[in-house]
């Protein structure tokens, strides 16, 4: 099994008997990728551990900590079907149990007591469920997060001297088996947006103002709406293949993440779109930067259009969505990650500039592009039920 630094870290921490394991780390950092290496071997030495994962939602789980826990397995030659309750989300290893929940199963929080508890990307959960979950965990309790910014970790856990802690800070330095094109991601950002490379790039304790977007919220469904569109905005290499599925309900918005994935060509992305009955029915909203793309989708029986992309499109588009309220689908991951961290630019003293970053953007390009053609000059009936 390869382990990086970050692995010894945390076993070192286990092993000394911590009662809080606090990860604070960048992104690819290796910091959940080990604590589940961890976990699985603390169940395969202990016996009639019930060890909880704890995120957000159970689609955010099954898109991140679930598969990797899988892949763990599946090179340690560990895994099988008869081990893997698929229903329940749970693995037993050895003769122990490892199950995975979201934070807003209530009827979970304050359930069973467990042995171990791991809550991964903490700063997306709120403090009374890690009360919740922590008065009914007997042994340790292990966290990570990226430190976008202050929240209970450091206000309540970190600030606290008589709490038996290890914190342990980790970046993607730390990862000596992270692939060369993702370092030199990262670290491109440097120059492009600084703020971001000291959270993400070096897991420095942050403060990322100029969030664009405050009207959205969670939700599990989208509602059965006859206003709907589809939104598309084209990658391939670095770059994600975005298309989220855009409707219109009592005056507010949904969307749901339906691709997010990239090395697809328009013949894989035409055939995603018309394997699905309802999906070909729909219309889609396509960058227009692309025309080559489009015209290729409309031949393999797309129905696209590309969108308007006049000038000041960009702002417009984020003007005319922050009118109303949006609501997200919890299993649109990758949305959820971009509204969170999507900003505007700031000068070198940090005035805003009115123009969003170029990161964090590819399902809100494709959700902006289906919005100003849903909700704008093509539909002006429409109007918001609030106003932000």
């Amino acid at each position: 099994m390869n382990v990086t630094s970050v692995f010894g870290k945390n076993i070192s921490a286990f092993n000394t008997g911590k009662r809080y394991i606090i990860n604070q780390g960048g992104t690819s950092s290796s910091k959940t990728y080990s604590i589940l290496q961890l976990l699985i071997l603390i169940a395969l030495k202990k016996d009639n551990l019930l060890i909880s994962i704890v995120s957000e939602s159970l689609p955010h789980l099954k898109r991140g900590a679930m598969r990797d826990f899988q892949n763990i397995l599946l090179s340690m030659n560990l895994y099988n079907e008869s081990m893997h309750n698929k229903s329940n989300n749970e693995f037993i290893i050895g003769n122990s149990k490892v199950e995975f929940f979201s934070a807003d199963a209530s009827s979970k929080l304050r359930g069973a007591r467990r042995d171990i508890l791991y809550i991964n990307e903490a700063n997306n959960i709120d403090k009374n469920s890690f009360d919740e979950l922590s008065i009914r965990t007997k042994q340790v309790t292990f966290i990570d997060y990226n430190p976008v910014s202050e929240f209970w970790v450091h206000n309540y856990l970190l600030n606290n001297s008589s709490l038996d802690i290890e914190f342990i800070k980790s970046t993607y330095r730390d990862n000596d088996f992270l692939d060369d094109n993702i370092v030199k991601d990262i670290e491109r950002r440097k120059e492009s947006d600084y703020e971001w490379y000291r959270v993400y790039g070096l897991g420095e304790l942050g403060n990322l103002e100029g969030v664009i977007f405050n009207n959205y919220n969670i939700v599990k469904e989208l509602p059965d709406s006859p206003k709907r569109i589809l939104g598309c905005d084209f990658g391939f290499t670095n770059d994600a293949t975005a298309i989220v599925d855009i409707r219109y309900s009592d005056g507010e918005i949904y969307i749901d993440e339906l691709l997010y994935q990239t090395d697809l060509t328009n013949n894989m992305i035409a055939k995603f779109i018309t394997s699905d009955a309802d999906l070909k029915s729909a219309t889609m909203i396509c960058d227009s930067a692309e025309p080559k793309s489009i015209a290729e989708l409309q031949m393999f029986g797309v129905r696209c259009l590309p969108a308007d992309k006049g000038a000041d499109s960009i702002r417009n588009g984020i003007d005319l969505m922050k009118q109303y309220k949006i609501n997200i689908t919890e299993r649109s991951t990758n949305l959820i990650k971009e509204i969170r961290n999507y900003r505007w630019k700031t000068d070198k003293t940090g005035k805003s500039l009115n123009v969003p970053i170029d990161i964090w953007n590819h399902c809100i390009d494709a959700s902006r592009y289906g919005c100003s053609f849903l909700l704008g000059s093509q539909t002006k009936f429409i109007k918001p039920r609030i106003h932000y």
